[in-house]
């Protein structure tokens, strides 16, 4: 019976073991967004995980709005991940990195003075911290033209270009918790009345083109999606997340990805996720394909996940900030760092 120490096959590779590191920002990147050697250093610490999730990287300067977060879009932060993906690699390790494009969450502080863009002119609730200060709320940002949306596409598809050029293993699409697709997914946010608008097909477009540009260009086995279908950060929500979430899975099943990653924390998990319902066994049903989740899950609730055959892996989050070797914890039952 499969357990969190077997091996898996996810797409292009063969993992050592079903224990993922979740991506988690970590703010190391300075003003220019670029990789670096203590991020090299904090990503080989942990390269005994079966896959590293890179924290949210950004496909463009307009898709930045999280101080000291990277990006990769320009020829510098390609070689800061090169030297992530060289320490990794030199472990025996994989990683694939969560590429990013926040929408109408960046700041104007982030863009020059000019709006964020989004889905449509629905301002989010909630404030970041920018170069200019603490706590700076969010704006109305403005509604993407068609034209706009076709390049943020590609600017998905040279971020992941970019990413295995650099030697990183793979990229996992991020479509949750509220950033640009997310902002195009749920119909609290999309108020839009053209094809990426109105029923749920329309609103699951823009991820859907994402999805398949980037698969085209390097290969569905190195290719990720992360969903988190009831999770209401930023104020964000759809009025039928089951049918919206549902769809979605069903449109993925078409892409022969790598893996689908549900962030979706059960009700009684003491997470501190709001979410409204647990739809991740929904999910589990309608996806054909390799499933990672994630939500506040221990060495023995993700052991029993995937021995009930509710996902093949396991992403943890924060118990790796603190257990670097948390595999080889976890493997010895031993006791955690808080």
């Amino acid at each position: 019976m499969a357990g969190l120490f077997n091996a898996l096959q996810l797409g292009d590779y063969e993992l050592a073991n079903r224990v993922v590191m979740a991506p988690l920002t970590r703010a190391r990147a300075g003003s220019e967004g670029i990789a670096n050697e203590l991020m090299a250093e904090y990503y080989a610490q942990r390269a005994s995980a079966g896959l590293l999730i890179a924290e949210a990287t950004a496909v463009s300067k307009q898709g930045l709005g999280w101080l000291n977060a990277p990006g990769i879009y320009t020829d510098e932060q390609q070689a800061g991940w090169k030297l992530v993906a060289d320490a990794v690699h030199r472990k025996n390790g994989r990683i694939f990195l969560q590429i990013w494009h926040m929408g109408g969450i960046v700041h104007p502080d982030f863009l020059d003075g000019e709006a964020p863009v989004s889905s449509s002119a629905v301002k989010l609730s909630g404030a970041l911290t920018t170069p200019q200060g603490r706590d700076r709320e969010f704006v109305v940002p403005r509604a993407l033209s068609k034209d706009e949306i076709k390049a943020i596409v590609q600017d998905f598809v040279a971020a992941a270009k970019r990413a295995v050029a650099a030697g990183i293993d793979g990229v996992e699409i991020h479509a949750a918790n509220g950033f640009l697709i997310d902002q195009f997914i749920r119909d609290g946010v999309n108020q839009r009345t053209d094809e990426y608008g109105g029923s749920v097909d329309n609103r699951l477009r823009f991820l859907v083109e994402v999805v398949e540009a980037v698969t085209a260009a390097i290969g569905a086995g190195k290719v990720g999606v992360r969903l988190s279908p009831t999770n209401k950060v930023w104020g964000i929500a759809d009025s039928d997340p089951l049918e919206t979430f549902g769809r979605a899975v069903e449109l993925l099943n078409n892409y022969d990805l790598a893996y689908l990653h549900i962030l979706e924390p059960k009700l009684d998990s003491g997470h501190p996720m709001e979410t409204v319902d647990y739809l991740t066994p929904v999910l589990r049903e309608k996806y054909e394909g390799t499933l990672i989740i994630n939500g506040g899950l221990t060495r023995e609730s993700g052991q029993a996940a995937i021995e009930a055959g509710e996902t093949e892996a396991v992403a943890y989050g924060s118990p790796f900030i603190s257990n670097p070797d948390l595999v080889e914890r976890f493997r010895e039952n031993g006791e955690l760092t808080p």
